[in-house]
């Protein structure tokens, strides 16, 4: 067995077998239910209930009881949040969230800002979720396997990149129970701790007002007031993950902006009523901070500390092993909505064109390889340490966040008089707004020093590399559009070519063939036709066109998308078998769609070799004057690799060079 054939099986072994997107039941058995999106997309808020509310409450410098204020004023957050967004995915029903907000109500360039921003919290997403998970597992093992924990986030990174790399619902399928213990447990802790200080109320009443009165008169009001806004600040990690269910609309179940409500719902209860509850449950029970301990785990302990024996451990182990285990689903977020804002801006050029092509599973393959190995070497810089991922987490989700609700709050303002609810709807973005930059100004001014910066040094340079890109990609268009003129001139000589079909010449199958490899009726394709004509005047009396649609992430929307791509493919190509005909020539055209260029062509050239024994095949190459190694990481090279394989069939191939 070749090495080759040995890897193509690990590989199916590993990842599945190919999807056929044809079948016209692939969207609905690969999309996400509002439940199954609440597990994959909703993990990530709910999870940030495992270190949010602590670092709020730690925050408030024993003045505990102040924790009401701050609960009540994050509860309400994420409820304003949540609805902000549903107004988005209400006027954005394809997806695209922060970054196409931003893009499309802003500018592209603010929009790029947006969606680089997202792409680096994406990634600490994943990363801080694996070791905060590793914490959380490593912290009630015995000491001595301290050294493996890094060891231990690697390997949960790679599990959760295979995962993902075998399709959307195969990732999240397995975690369900897991985030329903979570769900499960949490509440029964928090209603437990409530409902067992109800029956004293009054003494816990005037305990609470005595606190709070020696707070104020401890602190001031203006010192109490900074208390509450700096704890509220630093508990800003709460509010991550808010955004994820715009941005990943596309996996959703149709009707997707239902389904998408739905979700935001259950996100935006869940997470509000877990993170007002445990903030509570920290001032009820009195949790103080304990070296080795996360705060979570201290309260558990508090709430079964009268139940004795092997029901109160067994709680305790059981409510932290699924924190532990959904702060590890919570990094499907990252792998989920990471490669569909790299895909997105990968067809706006900003980004590899590349990202936005599907593997054979159906999903942006090359998007999550690239969280995936940026969240390793993430976790292998900070070592895995959460409290240096915290400091760097969090700046970048508030920055799509304001543009998001600037974004929206000028649209409801363009729209005023057409829109008859534009002033409800411009109110809960503009709190939004409001809420959003208060917190991002106060998590950059906390948090700077600290090595925030190092964040906003990592996006901006992305956002640099975005714009070289652009700019890189944007004079290949302005140097392809002049081979355009060829076209005008191929209609003026030829008639239109869309126009009337003529009388079709005689096809002699034996004559000699040239089939050429196009992408649609432009000058790059009528280049290579006019090359073979000058090149070879008068051999090739038959002429085949091959022309493959691929798709991506950008028209991998629904049946209907799919049916507009082949009927594209099939116009194009039928252009140019209209030319030759009108010119005397026998023309004919073999057309696809699919997931990979080149194997599409390979499915294509028996049928084409058979019925034109004596063909030679033609593909046109972008040649670059001064090539240098981003030309070639930023353009495909698929005639090279077409030429390879029909080389090894003992099939000609010519490539002729187009300099650019």
């Amino acid at each position: 067995m070749s090495i080759s054939k040995g890897l193509r099986q690990a590989k199916k072994f590993l990842i599945g077998g190919s999807r056929d997107f044809r079948d016209s039941r692939i969207f609905h058995s690969i999309s996400l239910t509002a439940f199954l999106a609440w597990v994959g997309l909703g993990s990530d808020g709910l999870s940030s209930s495992c270190y949010g509310p602590a670092e709020a409450f730690k925050a408030l410098q024993g003045h505990p009881t102040l924790g009401i204020f701050v609960a009540i004023a994050t509860g309400l957050t994420i409820l304003i949040i949540a609805s902000s967004y549903s107004h988005i995915i209400e006027l954005f029903p394809s997806g695209g969230g922060g970054y196409l907000v931003a893009s499309k109500l802003l500018s592209p360039e603010i929009g790029l800002v947006s969606g680089s921003a997202l792409l680096i919290d994406y990634v600490l997403t994943i990363t801080i979720s694996v070791a905060s998970g590793a914490d959380a597992i490593f912290s009630f093992l015995p000491r001595t396997f301290l050294p493996y924990k890094l060891w231990f986030g690697i390997v949960g990174v790679v599990i959760l990149l295979i995962l993902n790399l075998r399709g959307i619902k195969e990732a999240v399928m397995p975690l369900v129970p897991v985030f329903l213990l979570f769900v499960f447990t949490h509440l029964a802790a928090i209603i437990y701790a409530v409902g067992t200080h109800l029956m004293n109320a009054g003494t816990v009443y005037h305990e609470t007002a005595a606190e709070l009165d020696r707070s104020f008169s401890t602190l001031g009001m203006f010192g109490v007031l900074f208390l509450i806004l700096k704890a509220y600040s630093l508990g800003a990690g709460t509010f991550t993950g808010i955004e994820a269910v715009s941005n990943g609309l596309p996996v959703l179940r149709e009707p997707k902006v239902q389904t998408a409500g739905k979700t935001m719902r259950y996100m935006a209860w869940s997470l509000s009523i877990t993170v007002m509850g445990l903030m509570v449950a920290y001032i009820l029970l009195d949790v103080r901070e304990t070296p080795g301990k996360t705060l979570n785990a201290v309260l558990f302990d508090s709430i079964t500390a009268s139940w004795g024996g092997v029901a109160g451990h067994s709680f305790v182990w059981v409510t932290l092993l699924s924190e532990a285990v959904l702060l590890f689903i919570a990094a499907q977020t990252g792998f989920l909505d990471g490669p569909r804002v790299l895909a997105n801006m990968a067809i706006d050029n900003w980004l590899p064109k590349k990202f936005a092509t599907l593997s054979d599973r159906l999903v942006t393959e090359r998007g999550i390889l690239v969280m995936g190995f940026a969240s390793l070497a993430m976790m292998i810089a900070s070592n895995g340490s959460v409290d240096f991922l915290i400091v760097l987490y969090s700046i970048n989700v508030f920055i799509t966040f304001t543009l998001s609700q600037l974004g929206m709050v000028k649209h409801w303002w363009q729209e005023r008089k057409t829109e008859p609810r534009w002033a409800r709807k411009m109110l809960v973005n503009g709190i939004g707004l409001i809420l959003t930059t208060f917190i991002l100004i106060s998590v950059i001014l906390l948090k700077f020093n600290e090595g925030g910066w190092i964040t906003i040094v990592i996006t901006g340079a992305l956002v640099m590399a975005a714009f070289f890109i652009k700019s890189h990609y944007n004079r290949t268009y302005e140097t392809l559009k002049r081979l355009d003129i060829i076209v005008e001139a191929a209609v003026m000589s030829g008639g239109d070519v869309a126009g009337k079909e003529q009388p079709e010449p005689a096809c002699n199958p034996k004559a000699k063939t040239a089939a050429i490899l196009v992408n649609g009726f432009n000058g790059l394709g009528l280049h290579t036709l006019f090359s073979i004509s000058r090149l070879f005047s008068g051999i090739y009396k038959n002429f085949v066109f091959v022309q493959i649609g691929p798709v991506d992430a950008g028209n991998f929307k629904g049946a209907d998308e799919i049916n507009h791509l082949n009927e594209y493919v099939e116009t194009e190509s039928g252009k140019y078998v209209r030319y030759m005909k009108e010119h005397g020539y026998h023309a004919e055209a073999f057309t696809s769609i699919g997931t990979d260029v080149v194997d599409e062509i390979n499915k294509l050239v028996p049928k084409i070799t058979e019925k034109f024994p004596d063909i030679v095949f033609f593909g046109g190459q972008l040649v670059f004057t001064n090539e240098s190694l981003l030309d070639r990481w930023l353009h495909n090279y698929t005639v090279f690799a077409v030429q390879q394989n029909l080389y090894n069939q003992g099939i000609p191939f010519l490539i002729l060079p187009i300099r650019v």
